[in-house]
This record gives C-alpha cells, sequence and structure tokens, in this order.
C-alpha cells in the first residue's frame, strides 16, 4: 500500500482514539440530555464530523458518538463509527462501566464490533469481551484489562478530573482499555495567561501501555510514543469543550465544537 494511503488509513482509526477526549465535561450537572456536533480537520482539510449524545438517568450514564470521515480520510479508508457506552458515575465522579459496543466500516471491512461487559471479580472490574465481539486477535492479559474504562466512560471520569484539578490543582491519569489497546490518559490544567479569562487550557498525554507495535491492531502498527493532547474547554461548571488538537502523522488533527442540537432528532446521525 503507498506511504500515503497507509497514513490516511491509519488516520481513520487515530479519529476513533483521539476524539474520545472531546466529550469531556459535556455533562452539566443537572440531568440532562445533550446533542453536540463537532468538525475535524487534517492538515486543514475536512476529516470528519462528529456527534455526540451525552444523557444522564440518575446515577447512571448512557453515552454515544457518531464519526463520518470526510475528504481524504474518506476516500481512502471509508471509516465511519458508532459507540455507546452504559455504567454508574462512581464516588469521587468517576465512572463505574457496565457495557460497550463499538461498530464500525473501514474499507472493506464491514460491521465490525468491539463489545466488551465489565465484570467484578476481586481486585476490581475486568472487560471481557461479549460473544458478539469480531475481534481476530486475543485479548490482552487480564492484568491490563482490569479497572480500566471503555473510552466513552474515560469521558465521565476525565470531567470529574478537571473538575477536582481546576478546585484542587495538581495532575491525574485515567486508564483506558479499548478491546484492543491499553493506554493512560494523563492530564494537568494550564495556568492562565489572563485571570479574565473564560476559558481552561488543559494538556493531556495519551501513554501506551499495552496493545501497541502492532501486538493486538489489524490496521497496521499503531505508534506507541507519547501522543500530546491540547485541550481548551469553557471555564464554568459545565467545562464545554471548545477545542482539541494531536498530531496525526507529524501534521494536525484539530476538533472544533459547531452548534449543539436541539434534540437528537434535530440531528440525525
Amino acid at each position: 500500500m503507498p506511504r500515503r494511503r497507509l497514513d490516511l488509513v491509519r488516520l481513520g482509526c487515530a479519529l476513533g482514539a483521539a476524539l474520545i477526549v472531546m466529550a469531556a465535561g459535556m455533562r452539566p450537572a443537572s440531568a440532562e440530555d445533550i446533542t453536540a456536533v463537532y468538525s475535524a480537520f487534517w492538515a486543514g482539510l475536512p476529516a470528519a464530523e462528529i456527534r455526540l449524545k451525552l444523557r444522564d438517568d440518575g446515577p447512571g450514564y448512557r453515552d454515544e458518538i457518531e464519526i463520518a470521515t470526510q475528504g481524504l480520510p474518506q476516500l481512502f479508508t471509508h471509516f465511519r463509527a458508532t459507540a455507546l457506552a452504559e455504567g454508574h458515575h462512581a464516588l469521587g465522579q468517576g465512572a463505574e462501566p457496565a457495557h460497550y459496543l463499538a461498530v464500525y466500516d473501514l474499507r472493506k471491512r464491514h460491521d465490525r464490533r468491539i463489545s466488551m461487559q465489565f465484570v467484578d471479580r476481586i481486585g476490581g472490574r475486568t472487560a471481557e469481551r461479549s460473544p458478539d465481539d469480531t475481534s481476530r486477535k486475543p485479548p490482552l492479559a487480564e492484568a491490563y484489562r482490569k479497572n480500566a474504562l471503555d473510552p466513552l466512560s474515560a469521558v465521565e471520569s476525565l470531567r470529574g478530573a478537571l473538575r477536582i484539578a481546576r478546585a484542587r490543582g495538581g495532575s491525574f491519569s485515567i486508564p483506558v482499555y479499548d478491546g484492543a489497546r491499553r493506554f493512560d490518559i494523563l492530564g494537568h490544567i494550564l495556568p492562565k495567561k489572563d485571570a479574565s479569562e473564560g476559558t481552561l487550557r488543559v494538556e493531556l498525554t495519551l501513554r501506551a501501555i499495552a496493545g501497541f507495535k502492532g501486538e493486538s491492531s489489524e490496521d497496521g502498527d499503531p505508534d506507541d510514543a507519547p501522543r500530546k493532547v491540547d485541550l481548551l474547554v469553557t471555564d464554568d461548571g459545565r467545562m464545554m469543550p471548545l477545542s482539541m488538537t494531536v498530531p496525526v502523522f507529524f501534521m494536525p488533527l484539530v476538533i472544533q465544537f459547531v452548534h449543539f442540537c436541539a434534540s437528537p432528532e434535530a440531528c440525525p446521525g
């Protein structure tokens, strides 16, 4: 496969991993359903459209994301994905996932599924594959699947971590398992240049733990180098994400908030 085409194929995969941080802080303090639209640009060109649907049901949560590539990434990858996570809010503003399902198309692979159930065992909660999972690679060792969150449940914990960091300072770490790879989200809020700023700048690092360098990937060798993410959120109780920038193949992937939807029906996927 030519080098540029391979890079574009990997970009489709990278979008799925990079976009998990965009939903951080989207949920308001009170129970409310939210649907928001984002646009992604790679090297200044349209790369994807993203829809986030978040539902807070008392102690539980149900988060969904839809990603559809555009432009050159769509031409070479035909990548399209939806993901759903359900669980409960834990003490300390974290998350306790129950179920995660990601369905995606990539090139000639259609209706591929990453499906996980989270099972309570001695020592913590462990991610196990569900019967409808279509992954071809064996799962990582249990040690890497224990006490880690699926990507969308990591969103719930990231929101709580940002609130605590804003109030008390310090850094945070969130363990994530996406069904093939185990990585950590490391982060801290950067100092404000002006006290009157209505936004917060957050520096995140995606640090590879296991499943990289081809160990568990079916789509090339994922880069195991730490990946920096610049996140901008509103400085209020909602911490609304405004933009995110992450380098992908030495060029910036920029994701920007576009608008809210009055209802999911007003912004059909």
